[in-house]
């Protein structure tokens, strides 16, 4: 059973619930959101695993999750960006936001999201649990694609490049 950290709006822990649980409650946890970055400054995206919960098969950054209980973003982060893509890199924490949305399949995600970012030229090699591909991409490509092509990309991705690019390019 894989426990998420529940929190309040101010980002301060209030307990803890299993993960599916709170996705089906809508209630706030912690998520992240990792965004790794080549020398060319292209971004490195995954394709989610088409037995994922929610949003499969969709593309989305380098990775996301949430922390467990007791754990501290930076160091989730830093361990899933090595069990979903085996890569390692510096990470620098650049933001966070919160959102919510609800899925066909009556899940409702409620984030507050930390978001971080790093440089790697490492190739990715897929935990195929969590994702079955990879690329990566020119940010202006990809804002075009994300316009032309809404449906083939996660909400929380789509969020983060039309609200917070800014934020993130300035981390670079």
């Amino acid at each position: 059973m894989i426990e998420v950290q529940l929190v309040n709006p101010k980002d301060e822990p209030i307990g803890s619930m299993e993960k599916l649980e709170a996705h089906q409650k809508g209630l706030l946890h912690r998520a992240i959101s990792v965004f790794i970055f080549n020398s060319k400054s292209e971004m490195l995206l995954q394709r989610r695993a088409l037995e994922k919960y929610h949003s499969p098969g969709l593309w989305t950054n380098t990775c996301c999750s949430h922390p467990f209980p007791m754990e501290v973003p930076k160091q989730a982060a830093i361990r899933r960006l090595k069990e979903e893509m085996n890569i390692e890199s510096k990470l620098n924490f650049a933001f966070k936001f919160t959102y919510k949305t609800e899925f066909p399949n009556g899940l409702i995600e409620n984030e507050l999201d930390h978001v971080f970012i790093g440089r790697s030229d490492e190739t990715p090699h897929l935990n195929t649990d969590e994702a079955v591909a990879f690329k990566w991409v020119d940010l202006n490509d990809l804002k075009k694609d994300i316009k032309k092509h809404p449906e083939n990309y996660t909400v929380w991705f789509k969020i983060i490049i039309e609200k917070h690019l800014n934020q993130i390019v300035n981390h670079l």
